[in-house]
């Protein structure tokens, strides 16, 4: 994984919006893939390219 911490709980941002991280797996190939629900409860998973931690 990259430099930053993106582990559950952590909030982030993604192109569809605001989140959480509910979710860290890895592929079979060794990517991660980041489980973010948002604020209506539903989950997407996103790759650490599309996924940054959200400022204060």
């Amino acid at each position: 994984m990259s430099d930053s911490v993106l582990k559950p709980g952590a909030d982030v941002v993604t192109p569809r919006g605001r989140g959480h991280v509910v979710d860290v797996r890895a592929t079979p190939s060794g990517k991660f893939v980041i489980g973010v629900e948002d604020e209506d409860g539903e989950v997407r998973y996103f790759t650490e390219k599309a996924v940054s931690l959200a400022s204060a």
